[in-house]
């Protein structure tokens, strides 16, 4: 890092804190206005806070160490990012119809308030296990990487450098609110988007361009059947990326994730009203297909340069090339005195918007699914408060499950999918059902919850143990089942088991009344809510829907 590099940092910070200081200036006068913006946001703000949210370390850290270890494989989870279309298209008007603040109080206004309880607990969970514990240890892995610092004051630079970018961050979403994730994300996104296309060229001028890099990956098996890197289809055999299974699994979780997940619709009800919301996700899917050139293709450019060179790479203790470091190698050493620093602040970037979006979604489930309910009458300013200090526990919960995270996978971006694949099918069984047949009932969508969750403890627990304490090798019904089986599969499996028990416990319950459901499932809304949707959208966002969905089955061509 040299001094251009520090000067360039220090500008990207000046334009932050001048953002957030204006922010800040703009005072909430409730929790709505500080978890949502005050339901003001343009699509502009919506789609970058969307991509700036979703783009964190799992795509600078994992998604490029899965291109340096399996090629193309984790692609399917990143195209299909065209499902935010079905965010804005399909679960927008309903959203917006019922004027909720977070997805577990949909399901309760749906099904019941057990519900809105169990997907609470649920996300919380999942934002320890994946979102927190994820980014504060990429973020640490990827500046002692770019920084080449092992130790500062006897303690590991990894700990400095994850703990101050949590700090850091924290206190400006706990300052700013909302407001702060979208507008932040204005100035984070181009940055990132710019930072990364720069490697991305570099990369190729340094290898030879894309064709050096397709025949070496393309030369690379990774199965007994016949397929390489390069290839996003592989034969059903294939031990952890089957075809079948690789276009289910990633359908079911990019259906969680994109529609139903608070992480990322909370942007999208910040909106001013459907147009500006739908628009915000058409805008979001688009810059949702750049992921797979700026930071996987880099992951397969890091490994054509270490098989052409033998050392591109570090190496991890056991003599294998750490994939994980494939983004921040490439930045150390092919980035020139400035290109270098803003790089660094793209990556900054997207640490800091991923987690700034965290801690304001998490707030905001603690503070509106639990506290509120339980002191209803707590002044509105108590209550970000409550929000804010309930962020501190989750981050803390999130550094503690670091050292289990490592035990569960050698890479970070098949570690985070492999965790969301047991979490994802109940919650998408939940809501699919939920909006599209009206004889759900309450108890069937809060069984089919239940259900999922504990079948994916089950799958984690397994996991943990046969990975670090059992017998891998011994053979039982319950390992073939939870440990054994191929995890996109056992994802698929369990949607299927979900929506069986909706399906069963809603035909020997009571069926939820009219007035209920109203304008909460398909075939329900009035004939003014239906207008007020079809008014919401030209050819325009139709069009560019379309074309989004080209794109995407263009991609799948190509790399077939």
């Amino acid at each position: 890092m040299g001094t251009l590099d520090w000067i360039v940092i220090g500008v990207f910070f000046m334009a932050l804190i001048g953002i957030i200081w204006w922010v800040v200036s703009q005072k909430s006068n409730n929790s709505e206005d500080y978890f949502l913006g005050g339901r003001d946001a343009t699509w502009i703000a919506i789609g970058a806070s969307i991509f700036a949210s979703n783009i964190g370390s799992e795509h600078l850290i994992g998604l490029a160490g899965a291109g340096a270890s399996s090629g193309m494989a984790m692609a399917h989870w990143e195209i299909q990012g065209w499902m935010i279309l079905i965010l804005g298209w399909v679960f927008v008007p309903f959203y917006t119809r019922s004027m909720v603040l977070t997805m577990p109080e949909f399901l309760e206004r749906r099904y019941n308030t057990q519900s809105r309880t169990l997907l609470s607990i649920i996300s919380l969970v999942s934002y320890v296990m994946t979102k927190v514990a994820v980014t504060v240890y990429a973020g640490g892995l990827v500046f002692q990487q770019v920084f080449g610092i092992e130790e500062l004051w006897g303690i590991d630079f990894f700990w400095i450098a994850a703990i101050g970018l949590v700090m850091i961050t924290a206190l400006y979403t706990i300052f700013g609110g909302m407001k702060s994730v979208l507008y932040t994300s204005v100035l984070q996104t181009p940055i990132l988007l710019l930072g990364s296309l720069i490697i991305l060229v570099l990369g190729f001028k340094e290898l030879g361009g894309w064709d050096e890099m397709m025949r070496i990956c393309g030369a690379t098996s990774v199965n007994d059947y016949g397929d390489k890197m390069t290839n996003l289809i592989r034969n059903n055999g294939d031990a952890n990326f089957p075809w079948l299974g690789a276009l289910i699994g990633s359908s079911i979780i990019g259906f969680w994730y994109w529609c139903t997940d608070q992480f990322i619709v909370q942007r999208v009800l910040s909106g001013k009203d459907e147009k500006e919301a739908r628009r915000g996700t058409i805008f979001g899917a688009y810059l949702k297909l750049l992921p797979v050139f700026l930071f996987l293709i880099p992951g397969m450019i890091a490994y054509a340069l270490h098989q052409k060179t033998g050392s591109f790479l570090p190496m991890m203790s056991n003599g294998v090339a750490n994939t994980d470091a494939a983004f921040p190698t490439l930045v150390a050493k092919l980035l020139p005195a400035g290109v270098k620093g803003l790089v660094v602040c793209g990556i900054l970037a997207a640490l800091m918007s991923s987690l700034a979006s965290l801690f304001n979604s998490s707030a905001m489930l603690f503070t509106i699914d639990f506290y509120k309910r339980l002191k209803p009458e707590t002044p509105e300013k108590k209550l970000v408060k409550i929000g804010q200090a309930a962020t501190i526990v989750i981050v803390i919960l999130g550094i503690l499950w670091i050292p289990i995270m490592r035990s569960m996978g050698d890479v970070l971006y098949t570690y985070l999918q492999e965790v969301q694949s047991v979490l994802a099918p109940g919650i998408a069984a939940a809501f699919l059902i939920g909006v599209t047949w009206k004889r759900a009932s309450a108890l069937g969508g809060l069984w089919g919850m239940v259900s999922g969750f504990i079948i994916g403890i089950i799958r984690l627990g397994a996991k943990i143990y046969y990975e670090n304490f059992g017998d891998a090798s011994s053979v039982s019904l319950f390992k073939s089942l939870f440990y054994d089986m191929n995890w996109l599969f056992f994802c698929g499996w369990m949607l299927l088991f979900c929506v069986i028990v909706i399906f069963i416990v809603s035909m020997c319950t009571e069926a939820p009344t009219d007035e209920k459901i109203k304008g909460l499932v398909f075939g329900t809304s009035t004939p003014e809510q239906i207008a007020e949707t079809r008014q919401s959208w030209t050819k325009w966002d139709v069009i560019n829907s379309i074309i989004i969905l080209a794109i995407t089955a263009g991609f799948y061509i190509y790399f077939w």
